[in-house]
């Protein structure tokens, strides 16, 4: 499976170099690797050149193959590893920035207080790039939004509400209100998270018929507060990631009160590997089912 997951790594990070750096062998036995599987497969996979390193168009056609291959192996190790128990089995968590940050590391703290061999990988993207993951297998689940999920294949349990925040620079005039109106704040230079398939402020702003003031379109939250905080304009966040931060701004609620869900995402509870379904058995317990789409 090795030859595998080196060419997965490869479209990963772009290059051989990388590549094998992030998967602990030589440059030499990667080339090796994805030499076998070209003979193997009668063709080339990779085209390198100076500007680096992209699939053939058989490549790129054979890549979702690979991954299948790929991910089934690791699902039969599982498999293999629930048998003899979840001490050394891995989860896989497709997650966003504010729940890696401010949410996940606590919950992982203590499952591995009761399972403290079991490891984490954790793959950090937008709705939409999570629910990808979740699709092609490269994930065992994925937290997000539900009502951000679009195929309607997969399965989602909503597990708790996020509240979602004004944030203002200090000097601004609005901060002086302990609530901000949401038509007041559309006036204003707008900064927008750019989230992927789902967007709960400019769903919030459509329901009320509000336009607003978009300036910025940023894919970061830090850097939304950094750009507030030197008065390039005003934005919407989660209370989660709000929670803690070092930023000069000015945090209020909105009028009307705007919240996100957060649940996870997942293609079928019973077929997850053992581990993931005692993490998910083990949020459900911590923070109760809110909604289910299973």
């Amino acid at each position: 499976m090795n030859r595998y997951r080196a060419v997965m790594k490869i479209v990963e990070t772009g290059g051989f170099t990388r590549a094998s750096q992030d998967l602990g062998y030589t440059q030499s036995a990667i080339s090796q690797m994805v030499q076998s599987l070209e003979e193997e497969l009668n063709t080339v996979l990779f085209i390198r050149s100076k500007k680096g390193v992209t699939l053939t168009p058989d490549g790129a056609e054979l890549l979702p193959y690979i991954k299948n291959i790929y991910h089934a192996y690791r699902e039969l190790s599982e498999k293999r590893n629930e048998m003899e128990g979840i001490q050394n089995a891995t989860i896989r968590i497709g997650t966003f920035a504010s729940v890696s940050c401010h949410w996940l590391p606590g919950l992982i703290k203590m499952f591995k207080e009761k399972y403290p061999l079991v490891s984490f990988e954790l793959y950090q993207g937008d709705y939409t790039a999570i629910e990808q993951l979740v699709k092609d297998g490269s994930v065992d689940f994925g937290l997000i939004n539900p009502l951000a999920v679009e195929d309607q294949e997969l399965k989602t349990i909503s597990l708790k509400k996020d509240p979602m925040l004004a944030v203002l620079p200090h000097s601004h005039p609005l901060a002086r209100h302990k609530k901000i109106v949401l038509k007041e704040l559309a006036s204003e230079p707008f900064i927008l998270l750019e989230e992927g398939s789902l967007n709960e402020p400019m769903d919030c702003f459509q329901k009320h018929g509000i336009e607003p003031n978009i300036q910025y379109i940023v894919h970061d939250d830090y850097t939304i507060m950094a750009m507030i905080e030197k008065g390039l304009g005003v934005g919407i966040l989660s209370e989660l990631i709000l929670n803690r931060i070092d930023y000069n701004v000015s945090i209020r609620k909105t009028e009307p009160p705007l919240a996100r869900t957060i649940g996870v995402v997942f293609k079928n509870k019973k077929i997850l590997p053992f581990a993931s379904r005692q993490f998910l058995e083990y949020l459900m317990e911590e923070y109760g089912e809110l909604d289910a789409r299973i």
